[in-house]
């Protein structure tokens, strides 16, 4: 190593990147914001030896430092950085890799020493989305991206069109949901680093996927969160359910509004990520003039258009709020898409019996006829749970634009038991509920393993390494489903054991013959025809009535040519049904190859219990079947 970087005066450092950047191929600048402090030295560590340099100040609270290092060194080579009063050395906040965890000195990573094999690759239409969520700790044996990778194949066949990363940023121990990451461009060692999740995207690319990753800017977790130390990341203005807020529109926001663009556009960039998944939007605040939301996917945007692909920005949130994805011509943030719960509340409300929690508002026909045809069923109405109106009119907004499931991590974990869909209802009710996801004019979500009804549960785990804050934990989530729990006797699973995470992790496994390999056919016959059967893929003109609340039959109707209609028993005992002169049955989720027990599409009557029927007119294409 070599020093070549001095300066008589502060440097202008406004526009720099922080952490690690390649200024010439040997010759590496490391930026620290830390606006509260003097001075700030960077430590070297290669091997045994420590070596350390004073930075240079620049005039907005950045130090920067440029050294040539031999690029055989380079993969050995570790940093910290020391702030004189402190008798520690810190992690980077921006730090791009972190092999020995949170607590310890950050890793220099190259993006650009990847050979990328996906020139052909473009992104994805919006409208084309078929999302499927996943943690990697818990979709293969190994837990890693590697291993993850391997399986891609099987979801292309499958009919998603893109894979949606639960949250990568480094977090504390080995075990996690990842929405406790503390350092924000730095994917978890365990699951194999930075070069892994180039691998693993480009794998996505060639097998015809996209990838989203799901990312954390509304928090930092609480171990290892060093960046406080440094600077003003954080305000008290604003409190969130994990401690304040991150610093948006306060004193100095402006250096951690462009840490967390820089970090969104840096996915996109050196990792060719598809979209982002922001989470929990709701507890990110900023009433400065232009929302850190609508800067960031205007960010996104145009490096992905730099780059010369497309990538769009989702959100979640629990404010049914149209302005995330209103152009900002009509006083919204201009995102693409925002996952809406509505849709999952209203079916699982109905399927289960359950009306607790936020199913208080659920439960009638009314209200999923209301969530499929207008998406929010509380959209400016009066919310019970709530005691207050909520949510407000989508309009003609396209349907695409809104993400709808019927399982994901969230509706799954955080239940006491951390009990599966499947586990719940009837297997009748399980594909009924996958064919009403399926046929929505909404963009579907899939969540691991759901396409052949796993039974494992996903309950929720973490590894910290502070056992005060493991004991907070516990304690915390036993408060919060003590009620659950004495109404149903059962028993919280430990977060913090290794066996809780193991029991999450999917059995990946479908036997011939068996209902999890009809289940998932009817998933793959669905997809297909999403994509290809014209009745599904006009979207926007679905609508949905309730053709009587006794019988609890759901129709939806495509009204211009080439006529559909979708019939639903909502219930546990046979409906009667008087289809349409000259229909053609195209599809029921009784049939005997998806699992059911019908042997005929002929003659139909009467509708099972939890049936589900796809008619069409003599227009009709013939219907898609996969081999």
């Amino acid at each position: 190593m070599r020093q070549s970087f001095s300066h008589d005066k502060p440097v202008q450092s406004f526009a720099l990147r922080q952490g690690v950047s390649f200024v010439e191929p040997n010759d590496l600048r490391w930026c620290v914001w830390a606006p509260n402090h003097r001075s700030v030295e960077l430590v070297l560590i290669d091997g045994t030896q420590r070596l350390t340099r004073t930075m240079q100040p620049s005039d907005d609270g950045h130090f920067v430092w440029i050294e040539t290092i031999e690029p055989e060194r380079i993969p050995q080579l570790r940093y910290a950085y020391r702030i004189p009063t402190f008798d520690l050395d810190l992690p980077d906040p921006a730090s791009a890799w972190q092999p020995e965890g949170v607590h310890c000195p950050s890793a220099v990573f190259d993006p650009q020493s990847f050979a990328w094999s996906d020139h052909h690759w473009s992104g994805l239409k919006l409208v084309d989305l078929a999302l499927y969520e996943l943690h990697v700790g818990t979709f293969a044996t190994q837990g890693t991206l590697d291993a993850a990778a391997a399986r891609l194949p099987e979801l292309a066949d499958l009919g998603v069109t893109a894979v949606e990363l639960m949250p990568l940023a480094q977090f504390p121990g080995t075990r996690g949901w990842g929405y406790d990451g503390v350092h924000l461009q730095a994917v978890h060692d365990s699951y194999g680093g930075p070069a892994a999740l180039q691998r693993f995207v480009d794998a996505a690319h060639r097998a015809g996927l996209g990838v989203v990753l799901d990312v954390v800017y509304n928090h930092l977790g609480p171990e290892g969160n060093y960046a406080g130390l440094l600077a003003p990341y954080f305000t008290a203005h604003y409190h969130t359910p994990w401690g304040d807020a991150l610093n948006y529109d306060g004193p100095d926001c402006e250096p951690v509004r462009r840490f967390v663009i820089d970090s969104a556009c840096r996915w996109i960039r050196d990792f060719h990520v598809d979209g982002l998944r922001l989470d929990a939007v709701q507890t990110i605040y900023d009433l400065g003039a232009q929302h850190i939301l609508a800067e960031l996917t205007e960010a996104v945007h145009t490096e992905a258009k730099r780059c010369g692909r497309s990538a769009f920005v989702t959100a979640e949130t629990d404010q049914n709020d149209v302005r995330l994805v209103n152009p900002p011509e009509r006083g919204g943030y201009g995102l693409d898409a925002v996952w809406s719960d509505d849709f999952h509340h209203a079916l699982h409300a109905l399927l289960t019996g359950e009306r607790h929690g936020y199913y208080e508002d659920f439960g009638d026909v009314d209200t999923l006829v209301k969530a499929y045809n207008e998406v929010n069923a509380y959209d400016g109405c009066y919310s019970r749970r709530k005691r207050r109106r909520h949510g407000s009119p989508v309009g003609n907004l396209p349907r695409e634009h809104f993400i709808v499931c019927i399982q994901n991590h969230d509706q799954i974990g955080n239940r006491a038991g951390g009990e599966r869909l499947g586990t719940l209802i009837p297997a009748a009710a399980q594909r009924l509920a996958a064919a009403l996801l399926l046929t929505s004019p909404c963009t579907p979500l899939l969540f691991m393993g759901e396409e052949y009804g796993e039974t494992r549960p996903f309950p929720y785990f973490c590894s910290f390494l502070d056992d005060t804050l493991t004991e907070s934990v516990r304690n915390g989530r036993a408060r919060e489903f003590a009620e659950f729990l004495a109404a149903h006797k059962g028993e919280l699973f430990d977060p913090h054991a290794e066996a809780t995470f193991e029991l999450a992790r999917i059995s990946w496994n479908w036997p011939h013959g068996t209902a999890a390999a009809g289940l998932r056919r009817l998933y793959r016959t669905l997809l297909r025809a999403r994509r290809t059967f014209a009745p599904l893929a006009d979207r926007r003109h679905a609508r949905a009535h309730d053709a009587g609340e006794e019988s609890s039959l759901l129709v939806i109707e495509r009204g211009q040519a080439p006529r559909a209609t979708i019939f639903a028993n909502l219930s546990s005992r046979p409906t009667a049904v008087e289809l349409p002169g000259e229909a053609r049955l195209l599809l029921s989720t009784e049939e005997a190859e998806f699992g059911g027990t019908r042997r005929a599409l002929d003659n139909v009557v009467e509708l099972l219990p939890y049936e589900f029927v796809l008619i069409g007119d003599s227009t009709c294409p013939t219907f898609p079947r996969p081999t």
